[in-house]
């Protein structure tokens, strides 16, 4: 009797395929030079009778993984008179080494280029005539989840079987004899120096997931966590950020004062009232912006994240993404650009799109220096928290709904694989340099964006030349009056609207611009708008700072990464629509009851 093994990498629709071609006739079987039980079944293939193995899924015959050393001493004690190989066509770059490894021990193969339609939805095609001729082995595509092309590979088998002929399993040994050595080599390494017990005892991993990772408790629990997060960082940045504060009134009063006071007026406003008064607003807040990142590092490096991955994944399934999307729009909390970019590890293209487009409604570190800075204004110590604790949840469910949207015209179909790292405390060291990292690359951006961004405002409100500063005949009044009717309706003041412009080019301005537009810094402007605003009008111009366009960097990423202008468009115009939508229906709701 002939034997067909059925051989490719996992998460091909390999067994999808052996199903429909053996039906229920399937058995488990012992084999020889195998220590595991494989799948076989007896089945009707070029007029006789064959025996059919399914062997386990692998991506390197020489890998010394369990099911690699499988598969290796299967073909090197028992004789194969034809190899089935089947190729998720739509991952070909990926998949074809393994055929590749197969013919080199010159097996008789066919190869089966599996999920044909999947790859046309991606714009792949394959000449399967081409292919073959490359190959020297023949080729043919097929779908063994909807059974389109079964007739003609069943017609490819027949022949194959037909005129195929066992290897003698001498030659397949000799080629195979390096990988052998190699694998006794480690065998007698871990035989003599190391000893693993027949059963790993429960260890710490095992019981944090035990709890962590619950089917009902497990998401409740994550949320908890990152809410106590949130309250540690105010508790314990709140005094940071007042000394930081102190230190820079007292070094303008003290020093900066008296050495600019001969100085013209209109550089010493520009310089005090514009630079400094910016660039110093934004840098009270780095403190709280470290501690935020040295316990999303802590959370980060004990390999919680991934199982909020895990945890995630399910219900991230329902709208068309998967847990390494969760992930990314974790990641998107420190910045959206990284995030951005690391959606490259994913195959599908439509997964990776709609992944982009919810990745900037995640609330980045430059505007989480926003509402630290309007929470602090306007909101108790006790409530300040929960506040960002809320805009966190708006960010996850603005990304939810717009993926829910959007999913259908953005599908996704590539197996979500992730691997659970044992739970590891960080150094002292380890949280050191994270939180130094993300300090360094604030500053770089402040520097970058944050002066300009200031001297323009100084420059809008102090022009043109006789007009009172920040009055409404200055030109940032001039923009202010204009976008008027389209941000009144959602509580946005003139002086806001001048700051969500600047906020536009890159959110770290926005605070900087502030003090700007205000001529105050630290506790002074926070007084000054804590008089101004009331909790609606906050609460709705941090609800559409958190959602409206990303800033250019991201929009750039976007735009590099996808290669689609109208993907670009469609990432900036609709969260900006859907930051107005629903800071009106939270500011007038809000007024409809009486706040």
């Amino acid at each position: 009797m002939k034997r067909v093994a059925l051989l490719g990498m996992p998460n091909t629709g390999k067994s999808t395929f052996f199903n429909r071609i053996t039906g229920a006739s399937a058995r488990v079987g012992n084999w020889p030079g195998v220590t595991v039980d494989l799948l076989g079944a007896k089945v009707l293939l070029g007029g006789e009778i064959v025996e059919l193995v399914d062997l386990p899924g692998i991506y390197d015959l020489h890998g010394f993984s369990d099911d690699e050393q499988v598969v290796r001493h299967f073909l090197e004690n028992n004789a194969v008179d034809l190899v089935l190989l089947i190729v998720n066509t739509s991952q070909i770059e990926r998949q074809l080494s393994l055929v590749l490894q197969i013919k080199q021990l010159n097996l008789p193969a066919v190869v089966l280029l599996n999920m044909s339609d999947e790859a046309r939805k991606f714009g792949i095609t394959v000449d399967t005539q081409q292919m073959g001729e490359v190959l020297d082995l023949p080729t043919v595509s097929l779908s063994a989840k909807y059974g389109t092309g079964y007739k003609e590979a069943y017609q490819l088998i027949n022949r194959a079987v037909q005129a195929s002929h066992p290897v003698r399993l001498e030659r397949i040994r000799e080629m195979l004899a390096q990988d052998a050595q190699i694998e006794a080599a480690m065998e007698a390494a871990l035989s003599k120096a190391v000893q693993i017990p027949v059963q790993l005892s429960d260890n710490l991993t095992a019981r944090l997931d035990h709890v962590l990772l619950h089917p009902w408790f497990g998401l409740p629990l994550f949320f908890v966590v990152m809410y106590v997060l949130f309250q540690a960082i105010f508790f314990l940045g709140s005094p940071l950020q007042e000394g930081v504060g102190w230190a820079l009134d007292q070094l303008r009063q003290g020093v900066l004062d008296p050495a600019l006071a001969p100085a013209p007026a209109m550089l010493r406003g520009l310089l005090l009232d514009g630079i400094y008064n910016g660039v110093g607003t934004v840098a009270a807040f780095v403190p709280i912006i470290i501690l935020f990142f040295l316990f999303m590092a802590i959370v980060e490096d004990t390999g919680y994240l991934s199982r909020a991955a895990f945890l995630m994944d399910a219900l991230m399934s329902k709208m068309g993404l998967d847990g390494r999307s969760f992930v990314m729009m974790l990641m998107g909390f420190g910045c959206n650009v990284p995030a951005l970019m690391g959606t490259r590890v994913m195959r599908s293209r439509a997964l990776r799109l709609l992944t982009m487009l919810t990745i900037p409604f995640s609330l980045c570190s430059a505007r989480l220096q926003v509402f630290i800075f309007i929470t602090t204004a306007l909101f108790t110590p006790r409530a300040a928290p929960v506040v960002l604790f809320s805009l966190y949840m708006f960010s996850f469910a603005t990304a939810f709904l717009t993926a829910l949207l959007f999913k259908k015209r953005f599908q996704n179909t590539e197996p979500f694989i992730l691997e659970l790292p044992p739970y590891r405390f960080p150094t002292l060291r380890q949280m050191a340099l994270r939180g130094w990292h993300e300090a360094r690359h604030f500053l770089n951006r402040a520097s970058k964006f944050i002066i300009a961004g200031v001297v323009l405002v100084w420059l809008l409100t102090h022009f043109p030349a006789g007009a009172a500063p920040a009055s409404p005949q200055t030109w940032a009044g001039m923009i202010g009056a204009f976008l008027s009717p389209l941000l009144d309706p959602i509580g946005i003041n003139q002086q806001l609207a001048i700051a969500l412009i600047f906020g536009f080019v890159a959110k770290e301005i926005v605070i900087g611009s502030l003090a700007v537009i205000y001529g105050m810094e630290g506790t002074a402007l926070m007084g000054l708008m804590g008089h101004q605003l009331d909790w609606v009008q906050a609460y709705s111009f941090m609800l559409f700072t958190l959602i409206y366009t990303p800033c250019l960097s991201t929009i750039a990423t976007i735009r590099s990464e996808s290669k689609s202008l109208p993907f670009t468009l469609l990432a900036v115009g609709w969260p900006l629509g859907l930051a107005w939508l629903l800071s009106f229906a939270f500011y007038q709701g809000a007024r409809a009851l009486g706040y």
